[in-house]
């Protein structure tokens, strides 16, 4: 177990309260009936949450590979189910980003949700609970069990409070995030019935013959492609994002979508990568069909959470680009831009749900001219709209630029493929702005319209924050992923040197 995993004893089992404390406040919700009451109640506990975190990043050794705080106990020891726990540089700031997310969650449903807020917030808490398991376990069991338990609550998020679609909305992301759930299940069946055990880090590094990387690949890829979701399997999305209430697109938008191109990292590249290296070409030009189809719709988009759902598609695909062209400055630049991501677009969502709640439209021709009217919101919709283009000095353009680097030294005529999706997201962008902010004024129904209160203000602040920290000091999140990716090249490098071609596939 110390050869993979470092457990200390005397330290608080920090990875354990960060996956229970939300699901206790859950269970607390459920004994108040007092909804007011249960909006303080989620914001107190997913900020607490938040708190607990912070030891993660403060006592991180960016020195070793190996998985930190770590936590192990037997679970069904007949099967070797493990309740495994541990965070490395791969994870480290995807849990990070989980935990300061969901207080803003909250603060950006405070208005938002005016029926059943109890039960909203035991989802949200719910979903805090189970995605923070997904990036921290270490055992398949434990991971398939919390991917799954993610379903529910985003199901009922959308079916319960969203829009008026939402019953297709709700139907088609359960639907399509099942089938690849299935396909997940039997990567994990097959990988058990090898290794006769579902511990992660053991299978990685064991050898597995050609054919057998492949046909796992294929249900891994296919599993994790949905999720994030690359092209053609995007469809489920800019529905769940347009139907869901304000909290559930950030949370789909941030760390959902994030969990594909985690587990392209976590399980792809390690567990299969003579089949990843086969695959690369391939998956490389899907992104950059991504990075271009989704640039070209959000462009012809009036309604702003779908051209922000469909530029989703497009970042995404960078994301795809940089993790598959396979060296350090590729890999890295993805995981800059998996937070970024997170960041920049779980603000715009938020963004367009307090537009939302003042003129209930999201019609890009009803928002027209705003700017005058609400001049802080327009600030903080302007840096977000920049940081979303990749513009210098925002973090997003720091994690576009490695990646492009990490393109063009490995896949020159792919990576320029992919430049004009940058210039797309300008377009879009710009676009979106110059209607809000300097569009006409005439509009008699904006006569009412006020600006950003202190929740809301207090809400977008600490994102826009880190929109410039990454932006312009992007080495302390950097340092953090280092080592963990060095290792995790090393692990391709090393056992991918044989490659696999379609003779040794096909006898």
């Amino acid at each position: 177990m110390n050869d993979f995993l470092i457990i200390k004893d005397g330290v608080a089992p920090f990875l354990s309260i960060l996956i229970f404390l939300p699901l206790a406040g859950a269970l607390l919700l459920f004994l108040t009936g007092n909804e007011n009451f249960a909006r303080f109640l989620a914001l107190i506990v997913t900020l607490l949450t938040a708190a607990v975190s912070m030891p993660l990043y403060f006592g991180f050794d960016t020195t070793t590979a190996k998985y930190q705080f770590g936590e192990h106990h037997a679970w069904i020891p007949a099967f070797d189910i493990n309740y495994t726990l541990g965070v490395d540089g791969i994870s480290l700031l995807l849990v990070l980003m989980t935990t300061l997310l969901m207080p803003l969650c909250v603060l950006g449903s405070w208005k938002y949700i005016q029926k059943r807020v109890r039960e909203f917030m035991v989802c949200l808490l719910i979903m805090e609970a189970s995605m923070i398991g997904v990036f921290v376990a270490l055992d398949f069991v434990l991971f398939y069990v919390l991917w799954e338990a993610m379903l529910i609550p985003m199901y009922l998020l959308i079916a319960i409070w969203g829009g008026p679609r939402k019953t297709y909305a709700s139907i088609k992301f359960f639907l399509y995030t099942l089938a690849g759930s299935v396909m997940l299940l039997v990567a994990i069946i097959a990988l058990y019935l090898h290794n006769n055990s579902f511990s992660i880090p053991m299978m990685m590094g064991q050898e597995y013959s050609s054919l057998f990387q492949v046909l796992v690949f294929l249900a891994f890829f296919l599993a994790f492609a949905i999720k994030v979701p690359m092209f053609p399997f995007h469809t489920w999305l800019p529905a769940a994002h347009v139907e869901a209430p304000t909290a559930g697109s950030v949370i789909l938008a941030s760390v959902l979508l994030k969990m594909g191109t985690y587990g392209f990292l976590r399980f792809c590249l390690p567990i299969t990568p003579e089949a990843t290296l086969f695959f690369v070409p391939y998956i490389l030009w899907l992104s950059v069909a991504g990075i271009l189809y989704g640039g070209f719709t959000a462009l012809a988009q009036s309604d702003m959470k779908k051209l922000i759902a469909y530029s989703s598609v497009g970042h995404m695909g960078f994301v795809t680009l940089g993790i598959f062209v396979l060296n350090k400055n590729g890999i890295e630049g993805a995981i800059l831009q998996m937070i970024n991501h997170g960041v920049t677009t779980g603000a715009l969502f938020l963004c367009v749900g307090m537009i939302y709640e003042r003129t209930h439209s999201r019609e890009l021709a009803d928002a027209t001219g705003i700017g005058k009217l609400m001049p802080w919101y327009v600030t903080f919709l302007g840096f977000f709209s920049l940081s979303s283009l990749a513009f210098p000095g925002t973090n997003s353009f720091v994690g576009e630029f490695l990646i492009l680097v990490g393109g063009f030294t490995k896949y020159k005529i792919i990576a320029g493929c992919a430049i004009p999706g940058a210039v797309l997201a300008a377009a879009y962008m710009l676009r979106m702005l110059q209607k809000v902010v300097w569009g006409g004024t005439n509009n008699p129904a904006h006569s009412g319209l006020g600006d950003l209160n202190m929740r809301e203000i207090a809400t977008l602040a600490p994102l826009l924050l880190f929109v410039f920290w990454i932006g312009l000091s992007p080495e302390p999140f950097m340092e953090i992923m280092h080592t963990s990716v060095a290792n995790l090249l090393d692990q391709v490098n090393s056992a991918g040197g044989a490659g696999i071609s379609m003779a040794t596939l096909i006898p």
